[in-house]
């Protein structure tokens, strides 16, 4: 695994981050020091994908970048059939993906598509994912993609969705960005590679509250809706198309 050394060394000009090869190189080691339980929560979304699917329907993962969420996926339906698109815009991380692919047992299962996932037709799922991806659209264009998802859901569908969060509360909303500034110094990132990766973040990644995802699901038509994993400003959702 490549250490994630982007932004260690002082830039005058930080550029907007984007999934370019650079950060495919250092990828996995930058999710593991950034983002709080991870791996567990890959893990348990790729249980829920498989004890959701519903045969002869289809599993999209939008926003798969190199395959992390997919590789579980593929393991956990070991030896059953099943149809997993998985949608990037990122050509870099559609290529790891499907080097990873090519020694998986499952992978004339999986689609790859290098798409804007706002523009990728969905049909027929019993399973969509959106891992830590929605963050990144323009706040105009999230609510419009829900309800596509929500429409080409069979009933008893599932929607599983991994956020970064603020919090509406600003003591609280302050006191969340402190351990999570905390989570990564004691990953090993200094302060300088924290204060440049928010800056290159910034206006790129927009969190909401968990409230204004809740509320959004909730408009676009999802019934059950659960936050099953959350450690601080980051949370997991699961919502159900009921029916």
């Amino acid at each position: 695994m490549v250490k994630d050394k982007i932004y260690a060394q002082p830039q005058e000009v930080i550029p907007p981050f984007e999934f370019n090869r650079q950060v495919v190189e250092v990828f996995d080691d930058m999710l593991g020091r950034s983002v709080p339980l991870y791996r567990e929560s890959v893990l348990r979304q790729a249980q829920l994908a498989a004890r959701s699917y519903q045969p002869g329907t289809r599993i999209y993962d939008l926003g798969c970048s190199n395959g992390n969420l997919g590789m579980a996926l593929c393991a956990e339906m070991s030896g059953h059939d099943f149809e997993l698109i998985a949608v990037d815009s990122s050509a870099p991380m559609l290529a790891a993906f499907a080097r990873r692919l090519t020694v998986n047992a499952a992978r004339e299962r999986v689609e790859l598509r290098e798409q804007d996932i706002r523009e990728v037709p969905l049909a027929n799922a019993s399973v969509v994912i959106i891992n830590l991806t929605l963050q990144f659209l323009p706040l105009a264009d999230r609510e419009t993609l829900l309800h596509k998802i929500y429409q080409a859901l069979v009933p008893g569908g599932v929607l599983l969705l991994s956020e970064k969060l603020v919090h509406h509360q600003p003591s609280l909303n302050a006191l969340q960005q402190e351990f999570y500034y905390r989570f990564k110094a004691e990953n090993g990132y200094s302060q300088m590679e924290i204060s440049q990766k928010r800056e290159a973040l910034e206006d790129v990644l927009v969190p909401e509250t968990l409230e204004a995802h809740q509320e959004r699901l909730l408009r676009c038509g999802f019934g059950g809706i659960d936050v099953w994993l959350k450690w601080f400003n980051f949370a997991s959702l699961l919502a159900l198309k009921e029916g």
